[in-house]
């Protein structure tokens, strides 16, 4: 029943990743973790779950009188549609054009830019 490329909204990613933190989680978990009641009501959280379970974004286990939910896509592979889709939509499919921005719109520690640069000479093939 999973379809593929489905593009989760901003509330399905919200609680996604609930999901992903926490694995198989009844609808009240998730409800809790995403602030309870002064910031979304129960059955608004509860909806947005049969929904996804109807677009195959969750599975559903029926445990004793609970219900409890499981993430379908990775995170991984949700960040990599969504950062495809930005770079092809926002950037024009400039991936530099992405990384330049993400630069320069936030001050990066000393530690994450070594790490980029790591990551740049073992794509380029030098150090691992």
């Amino acid at each position: 029943m999973t379809k593929k490329n489905i593009k989760p909204t901003e509330k399905e990613l919200e609680i996604l990743q609930v999901l992903w933190d926490k694995g198989a989680v009844s609808v009240r978990e998730v409800h809790e973790a995403m602030g309870g009641e002064g910031a979304n009501g129960y059955t608004t959280i509860l909806k947005f779950m049969q929904i996804m379970h109807e677009k195959g974004l969750v599975t559903r286990q029926k445990n004793g009188k609970l219900h409890l939910y499981k993430a379908v896509p990775s995170l991984e592979s949700t960040q990599q549609q969504i950062l495809d889709k930005m770079i092809n939509t926002v950037f024009q499919g400039s991936a530099a054009q992405l990384v330049m921005s993400a630069l320069g719109n936030k001050k990066s520690s000393k530690e994450e830019l070594h790490e980029i640069k790591k990551y740049l000479e073992k794509l380029e093939g030098g150090e691992s």
